[in-house]
């Protein structure tokens, strides 16, 4: 088995987070009684024994926005106390006329590889997150992801299918910008048309050389981990992205939900049995040369 980065991972306090306290809000992954407490890193650390993951990325939790810096910080500390994560996606609010005094404030931490800011809106409401689905056109938006740049960070996007050409145009709009495409583009309409509709959309993000793909939480719209199910999502994503341009997540504990991590693993492990080159590039090569780990 290969050296495994996971590039996408949660701990998070139930404290912090606005969406684990109080009454159960709908959430896209389903009824989640189960992660409704604290994931702290130690729980993490014995959910991946024996998965052959050596390294992994932290992706924000939805804090609340003015405690941007005081979940990178609890992260920033978590890391030096136990030597995990090894790199972090921080939240920064990018709608604001100038985000640089937010990323300013990132830059003292130095597992700081990226910013992560929702942007999926859907029809169905329980599938909805942003405030509008044409976010990635909005003006600040753009001129705030642009500025990552200046900063040597990565942008974590998020967008359903009919999304991808928006996305498409703002990975253009800043092509000194690395785009990581969450979820390798969330399908979640698994009928032919809408199996079509993501493949257009997951080629027109591919034709942007900035834009590389994140194979996880495959298992959100479907609450289950289907070996079959990933395998053809992995198949279709990298055949349009290329292994190079891919690269595994795990998105715990969402996916704990469902299934163990090690299940989890072997399952995208099954899905690129056939090449260990891709094997080497999507477990661990894309995600060490993206995060810079």
């Amino acid at each position: 088995m290969t050296d495994i980065v996971d590039a996408h991972h949660h701990i998070w306090r139930q404290a912090d987070l606005p969406w684990l306290v109080g009454p159960m809000q709908p959430r896209i992954f389903g009824p989640y009684e189960a992660i409704r407490r604290d994931y702290p890193i130690r729980e993490y650390l014995d959910d991946l024994t024996g998965s052959g993951v050596v390294k992994s990325v932290y992706v924000q939790t939805n804090w609340a926005k003015e405690q941007f810096e005081e979940e990178t910080a609890w992260v920033q500390r978590t890391a030096e106390a136990t030597g995990w994560p090894h790199a972090i996606v921080a939240f920064a609010d990018l709608a604001v006329d100038d985000a640089r005094p937010q990323l300013d404030r990132l830059m003292r931490y130095p597992l700081v590889r990226g910013v992560r800011m929702q942007l999926h809106w859907h029809d169905n409401p329980l599938y909805r997150f942003a405030a509008r689905a044409d976010l990635c056109a909005d003006p600040a938006i753009r001129r705030n992801v642009a500025r990552l740049a200046g900063y040597g960070l990565s942008f974590d996007l998020q967008v359903f299918a009919p999304q991808m050409p928006g996305a498409a145009a703002l990975a253009e709009a800043c092509r000194d910008v690395t785009f990581v495409l969450q979820h390798a583009g969330m399908l979640e309409d698994l009928s032919i048309a809408g199996r079509s509709e993501w493949r257009a959309g997951m080629v027109r993000l591919a034709a942007c050389p900035n834009v590389v793909s994140k194979l996880s939480g495959l298992g959100t719209f479907i609450h289950r981990n289907d070996p079959a199910h990933v395998a053809a999502i992995v198949a279709d994503t990298v055949a349009i992205f290329g292994p190079e341009r891919c690269l595994f997540g795990s998105n715990f504990p969402i996916e704990k939900l469902w299934t163990g991590y090690r299940d989890l693993v072997q399952a995208h492990l099954e899905a690129t049995r056939a090449s260990p080159h891709h094997r080497d590039a999507i477990f661990r090569e894309t995600a060490a040369r993206v995060y810079r780990l």
